[in-house]
């Protein structure tokens, strides 16, 4: 078949785990198949959400065609520049974070911490590599997908384009994602900067790392490279760090970045970055006060930009802009009825659960709703995120800031007062749940927490299957265990409802038992 578009894929190190990944996401030696006639769905782009669907639609036995089409490495982000790659390093600095704080539990470390940066590294790369098989090309081939490699672009209404072949499809899915947006700094090309496609390729640990960038990803690395033994200054354009997350909760996490010694500059401007033989001069203005710093690395952490270039989405009527991505109805829909799309292409939700969730509403909509009956919409989704720093942050549902205030209440359990969270010497965070004044209904929560993104999902399960705080007073939780602060929190709204009134029936029945 013609791969005259096919082109060889490396990664930096080249060794024997990253060979490994690309030979199941990107093999060298693939061969693209012979399109079908015509496809049931053509899916542009294997990250999360395209992997999903195509998976999702190929697998349900019915007989439907599909092609999965990618330019670079099956799996996408999360597989290859995020979560899988970005968690395997936090888990080391984590080791570190535990080593630090050891005189507090009574254990006499060894004087000096020794981080085998190229080691944290390779353990990463190995991780990546071993999961990689569930994300290849060839476990999708058998899964009945024609996998085709190489770049694609619509080349008519029904006709998708990639490496010389043509693709007619019924309906069409694009799942391109998104990238690190471009800094626009005066002169931090020429001295070049990290993101989160290149920050895994490191093999040497920068002594001087600083991270533009306050929002989770750039506080996760903040964070870990501190804990590798780096020098670090987070700049961030605003007065604390993960502005939006709840206020509490970032202060939390402020705190425990200033105890650990990561330099914050806030309220912070940087003005232009200049390469010397010393490294990589940063200008900038802080609270009215221009400085400088010389770094080794820097790395951006400033957000995501949509890959809509190269897709030739005019000649299909598919609107879109450059900065939100393509434009989608609440059913995934794009301006072209027979062409949806899914995930960071299209969604303000960048997480990888949100593109898997976001899939699975494209197939039903896309395949088995006939006439638009029973079509599900991406606003009825319940989300919960998580930031993996330490304590993470998670939280899920409405902030107190989006109710009018005579709509809501918050109870807040802090951790000092959970027995489990004592033990464990972790009493700076809590549980935050917010409900519908005069209701038991939870409109939201913020958990801080060691494992806070293991806790949102008891939270998350309420609000979707509409169970209110009187009902998680009800569910025993284990003792001690940090989550047993969500029973308290339901237990504190039914204190609230011991009203004078409530107490004297209350009274008359005890002297009728």
């Amino acid at each position: 078949m013609s791969n005259s578009e096919f082109h060889p894929i490396s990664l930096r190190p080249m060794d024997e785990y990253n060979q490994r990944l690309v030979s199941y996401t990107h093999p060298p030696d693939w061969v693209n198949p012979r399109p079908a006639d015509y496809y049931d769905l053509v899916v542009i782009g294997a990250g999360t959400a395209g992997l999903v669907v195509a998976a999702g639609a190929a697998g349900l036995g019915v007989g439907l065609k599909v092609a999965l089409v990618e330019k670079h490495l099956m799996g996408g982000d999360c597989l290859n520049y995020g979560c899988v790659p970005s968690k395997s390093i936090i888990r080391s600095a984590r080791v570190v974070g535990e080593m630090l704080r050891a005189r507090d539990f009574g254990i006499s470390p060894a004087h000096y911490i020794e981080v085998d940066f190229p080691s944290v590294m390779q353990r990463m790369r190995q991780i990546r590599a071993s999961i990689s098989h569930n994300d290849s090309a060839e476990r999708f081939q058998k899964l009945g997908v024609d996998v085709f490699l190489g770049s694609a672009r619509f080349a008519s209404s029904d006709t998708v384009e990639v490496a010389g072949l043509s693709l007619r499809f019924k309906k069409a899915v694009i799942a391109t994602g998104a990238r690190a947006s471009s800094l626009e700094i005066p002169g931090i090309e020429e001295a070049r900067y990290l993101t989160n496609e290149t920050v895994f390729s490191l093999t040497q640990r920068p002594q001087r790392f600083a991270v533009i960038g306050g929002g989770p990803n750039g506080c996760e690395m903040a964070q870990t490279f501190r804990r590798f033994g780096c020098d670090v200054v987070l700049f961030h354009n605003k007065s604390h760090i993960l502005n939006k997350e709840d206020e509490d909760a970032a202060q939390v996490i402020q705190n425990a970045f200033i105890k650990e010694g990561i330099r914050l500059e806030l309220n912070c401007q940087v003005e232009r970055v200049e390469k010397t033989n010393d490294g990589k001069r940063i200008y900038f203005s802080s609270n009215g006060e221009r400085n400088s710093i010389t770094v080794d690395e820097i790395f951006a952490g400033t957000g995501r930009a949509p890959n809509v270039s190269g897709l030739n989405l005019e000649a299909v009527g598919v609107d879109y802009d450059e900065s939100r991505g393509v434009i989608v109805n609440d059913f995934l829909q794009t301006t072209n009825p027979k062409i949806y799309a899914a995930g960071d292409i299209c969604m303000d939700w960048k997480f990888t659960h949100a593109a898997d969730a976001a899939a699975r509403i494209v197939i039903k909509n896309a395949l088995f709703s006939p006439f638009g009956l029973s079509k599900q919409r991406l606003s009825s989704l319940t989300m919960p995120w998580v930031t993996y720093t330490d304590p993470e942050v998670a939280h899920v549902g409405m902030y107190s800031h989006q109710v009018n205030e005579s709509g809501a209440s918050t109870i807040k359990i802090p951790f000092s007062s959970i027995d489990r969270a004592i033990a464990d010497g972790e009493e700076e965070g809590f549980v935050k749940i917010l409900h519908r004044q005069g209701s038991d209904e939870i409109l939201g929560a913020t958990i801080v927490a060691r494992h806070a993104g293991e806790m949102i999902s008891e939270v998350t399960t309420a609000i979707v299957n509409k169970l209110g705080l009187n009902k998680l007073t009800s569910v025993i939780h284990p003792y001690p265990t940090q989550a047993e602060a969500i029973r308290k929190a339901a237990d504190a709204y039914r204190r609230t409802l011991l009203t004078p009134r409530t107490k004297r029936l209350l009274g008359l029945l005890t002297k009728l038992s």
